[in-house]
C-alpha cells in the first residue's frame, strides 16, 4: 500500500476489492495548485496626476519578485518615480511597453501571488499535496536576475546568474522630453555622454552632442551662402507635449476659470540686505548654506498668514457644487515654484509656521537638489496650501502669477534692484527695492484682505528684527 501511494497517479481500480461494496469510487489523484493572478494597479502617486509615462521595466514575464522589489520607473508630470511590488509572486504579463502612457487605477502588470494564499485557501483551490504522502515539490520560478538552465545536456552545470545592474541602461536614462529631442535630431542616446545623476542624459548634453556633430560634418572651406529661396515651403514639426507640459496645460486651464485679483507693491530691502550679508559672513554659518532673500520672505509670509488664515485655505466645490465652502488649513505648506530641465514643478515645504529661517533655507536647498535630479517624492509634491514664485532669480520686475486651483493665493517675487530715492531729509540715497506681486481667488478673497496681508509682509521684510523676535 505504501508503495502505491508514492505515485501521484494511482487509480483505485487497481485494488482487488472495493472497501465499500455497492459504492462507486472515483479515481484518486493529486491536482496541481491553481494559479491566482492579481492585477497590479497603478495607484495615485501625486496630487492631480491621472497618467504617467513608462520609462523602463526592471522585470520581465516569469520573473519572480518579492515585496519592495522595483517593478518599473515612471515619469509623471512632476518627477520620475520607481514603482515597487506590494507582494511576492511571479510576473505573468506586462500591460505596457516603455514610452507608453499608463493610467492611474489601471493594471501595470499581472502577478501570480499563489505563495501568499493561506493554507485553508489552498485546500479550497484543490491543493491536496499535503494529503498525498510525499508530494513533489513544484518547480519555483526564477528571479528576474537569473538565467534559465540550458536544456542541451548540461544538467550538471550550475546556473549562470547575472547581477541586475544598479544603474539605468543607456536606452532609458533620459526624460521623455529629452528622448523626444533625440528623436527629432535623429541621435542615438548611446552616443551621448550623460552628465546628470546616474549618467542621466540631459537636454544640454544632447544639444552639445548635436553641435559637435555639426562641426565634424561641416566642410573645411565654407561655401558662399546662397540667397534664401522665397519659394521654400514652410515646414512644421509636430511634437507631443511631455507629461509635465500636459499636466501644466490641464492645471492652468482649470486655474484660468478662477477670477484673479492682482496686487503688487514695492518693498525697501536695505535692512534685510544688510542683515543677510552679516549672517552670511558669520563664521557659525556653513559655507554651503548661504541665506538668500527667499527664506526670509517665506517666513514673513507664514507669520502674516497667522493674521489672515483665509489666504491659506482652499475652496471646496466638489462636495456640493451648489454650496461651495472654505476649508481652513492650520499647517503652512508653502510651495516653491522651481525651474528644472524637465519643466516647472512646485514642491512644498511642510509646516513653515514651525520652522526657523535657517531650516527653511535648508529645505529649499534639499528640494532644489531633488528636483534637478528628478528624485522628488509624492510627499514633496502634494499638500501645498500657498505658493511662492521667485521669478526674480531669473529676471523680471513684475509678474502676474496664476493660482493653483487647490489654493486661494500665490505670491510672486521680482528681482532686487538698486534705485535712487529720497530719504526723510530730502536727500537722494541709494535704495535696494524688490516687488512682490500677489494673486488671489476673488470669489472668496477681497482686495482689502490681500492688501492688509501684504502690508504685514512688508513690515517684516523692511524691519526684519520684528520677524526674528517672533520665531518659534
Amino acid at each position: 500500500m505504501r508503495s502505491l501511494f508514492r505515485s501521484p497517479q494511482v487509480a483505485w481500480h487497481q485494488f482487488s476489492r472495493r472497501p465499500y461494496p455497492g459504492r462507486s469510487i472515483r479515481p484518486f489523484h493529486i491536482s496541481s495548485p491553481l494559479a491566482v493572478i492579481k492585477p497590479f494597479l497603478l495607484s495615485d502617486i501625486g496630487e492631480g496626476i491621472k497618467e504617467v509615462q513608462i520609462i523602463q521595466w526592471f522585470v520581465e514575464p516569469e520573473a519572480r519578485v518579492e515585496q519592495f522589489d522595483k517593478l518599473c520607473e515612471v515619469q509623471s508630470d512632476k518627477a520620475a518615480v520607481e514603482i515597487t511590488s506590494r507582494f511576492d509572486g511571479v510576473i505573468k504579463k506586462l500591460h505596457y511597453e516603455p514610452e507608453d502612457m499608463a493610467q492611474v487605477g489601471q493594471p501595470l502588470c499581472d502577478i501570480d501571488v499563489l505563495s501568499e494564499i493561506e493554507p485553508e485557501d489552498e485546500t479550497a483551490l484543490g491543493s491536496t499535496n499535503k494529503q498525498a504522502g510525499s508530494p513533489e515539490t513544484p518547480q519555483q520560478p526564477q528571479k528576474a536576475a537569473e538565467r534559465p538552465q540550458s536544456q542541451s545536456g548540461e544538467a550538471n552545470k550550475p546556473l549562470e546568474v547575472s547581477k541586475a545592474p544598479n544603474t539605468r541602461d543607456a536606452s532609458s536614462s533620459a526624460t521623455p522630453a529629452v528622448r523626444g529631442l533625440l528623436k527629432d535630431l535623429k541621435i542615438d542616446i548611446s552616443e551621448v555622454t550623460g552628465t546628470g545623476k546616474d549618467g542621466r542624459v540631459l537636454k544640454e548634453d544632447v544639444q552639445k552632442h548635436a553641435s559637435s556633430r555639426s562641426l565634424e560634418s561641416a566642410p573645411s572651406s565654407s561655401p558662399i551662402p546662397s540667397q534664401p529661396n522665397s519659394d521654400t515651403a514652410q515646414t512644421e514639426n509636430i511634437i507631443p507635449l511631455t507629461p509635465i507640459q500636459s499636466q501644466m496645460f490641464k492645471t492652468m486651464t482649470r486655474s484660468l476659470m478662477i477670477p484673479h485679483f492682482l496686487y503688487t507693491d514695492e518693498l525697501n530691502v536695505n535692512a534685510l540686505s544688510s542683515l543677510r550679508h552679516h549672517l552670511n559672513t558669520h563664521p557659525s554659518l556653513p559655507d554651503q548654506q548661504k541665506l538668500s532673500y527667499l527664506p526670509f520672505i517665506i517666513k514673513a509670509l507664514s507669520l502674516a498668514l497667522d493674521n489672515y488664515p483665509i489666504l491659506n485655505a482652499r475652496v471646496d466645490t466638489e462636495t456640493d457644487a451648489s454650496r461651495p465652502r472654505l476649508v481652513m488649513r492650520s499647517a503652512h505648506n508653502v510651495g516653491i515654484a522651481m525651474d528644472t530641465p524637465q519643466g516647472l514643478i512646485v514642491p512644498n515645504i511642510k509646516n513653515v509656521n514651525t520652522l526657523s529661517i535657517a531650516t527653511i533655507a535648508s529645505e529649499v536647498q534639499r528640494l532644489q537638489s531633488l528636483a534637478l535630479a528628478s528624485k522628488l517624492t509624492p510627499a514633496d509634491l502634494t499638500g501645498g496650501t500657498i505658493t511662492v514664485s521667485n521669478i526674480g532669480s531669473i529676471g523680471g520686475t513684475y509678474v502676474a502669477p496664476i493660482l493653483v486651483s487647490s489654493e486661494v493665493a500665490i505670491l510672486g517675487i521680482g528681482k532686487k534692484r538698486v534705485v535712487p530715492a529720497f530719504d526723510e531729509a530730502g536727500n537722494v540715497v541709494k535704495r535696494e527695492v524688490m516687488n512682490l506681486s500677489w494673486s488671489a481667488d476673488h470669489r472668496v478673497v477681497d482686495g482689502a484682505t490681500v492688501a492688509r496681508c501684504a502690508e504685514v509682509v512688508r513690515g517684516f521684510v523692511e524691519r526684519p528684527e520684528g520677524m526674528i523676535v517672533r520665531l518659534r
